[in-house]
């Protein structure tokens, strides 16, 4: 990883700084005033031309490179499943939107109020919950992504919750393995260490190498919940030790 106060980096995080900001403005009042007029299945499609370009971007102007491992596990449009993943920053929700389409995110209910941004969110069939209210916030999960899943979108959540930082270790909570044992769709856990390189709270960002690796399909057959999210964990925290 080139030197993080580098002058590289420096102009690098500002040249992105600048066309983050205007591209979410241009795409954000385009894209769904575009996916609005069309069928819903177009409309995921449509709205990633952004994700895209905000990737492409991300790797030119800042200088990142993205290394996938284990691509060969990842299924096709016509198998939905629960996408467990790591949550380290912005840059993996942009990524698993273009990774595994058709998906509906879990996620925090205020970001659909943010402009622009939250246009474009509502469009794409999220689950938007009440941290707050986490019992009503499980059963929202729990019935809205059965219903998501059985209508072929999959479904994104993160095990822990919100974003942790690279060298911390959260609790998992227990979500994805009860939403796939319910819904009777495998989980597809993923993980990577995006937070070096575009880290939260912070407008700077870094040169570097994205690491994302794709594991095996966890399938739910004969299983209980807790031997589900057992197996989900034990994969995902190797997975994040081995590519830290």
């Amino acid at each position: 990883m080139k030197p993080r106060n580098s002058l590289r980096a420096l102009v690098g995080s500002l040249l992105f700084a600048v066309c983050y900001g205007l591209l979410t403005g241009f795409t954000g009042l385009l894209a769904p005033l575009i996916a609005w007029m069309l069928p819903p299945s177009w409309r995921q499609p449509v709205l990633n031309v952004h994700n895209h370009l905000l990737l492409f971007l991300f790797r030119v102007v800042v200088g990142v490179k993205v290394e996938v491992i284990g691509r060969e596990n990842l299924p096709g449009k016509e198998t939905p499943v629960v996408l467990a993943a790591n949550h380290q920053s912005e840059w993996e929700t942009y990524l698993l939107q273009v990774l595994k389409t058709p998906i509906s995110t879990v996620l925090k209910k205020e970001l659909l109020s943010i402009p622009f941004f939250g246009w474009g969110l509502r469009m794409v069939q999220p689950i938007a919950i009440d941290r707050a209210k986490r019992a009503g916030a499980l059963k929202q999960i729990l019935k809205q992504g059965k219903e998501r899943i059985q209508a072929g979108r999959s479904v994104l959540i993160f095990p822990e919750g919100t974003r942790t930082l690279p060298d911390k270790e959260r609790d998992f909570n227990k979500g994805a393995a009860m939403l796939a044992s319910s819904a009777k769709a495998p989980i597809l856990p993923i993980v990577h260490n995006a937070g070096h390189v575009w880290p939260g709270r912070t407008w700077r960002r870094y040169p570097g190498t994205i690491t994302v690796v794709i594991g095996p399909l966890i399938e739910v057959e004969g299983k209980d919940t807790n031997q589900i999210h057992e197996e989900m964990e034990t994969w995902m925290r190797n997975a994040m030790r081995q590519y830290p």
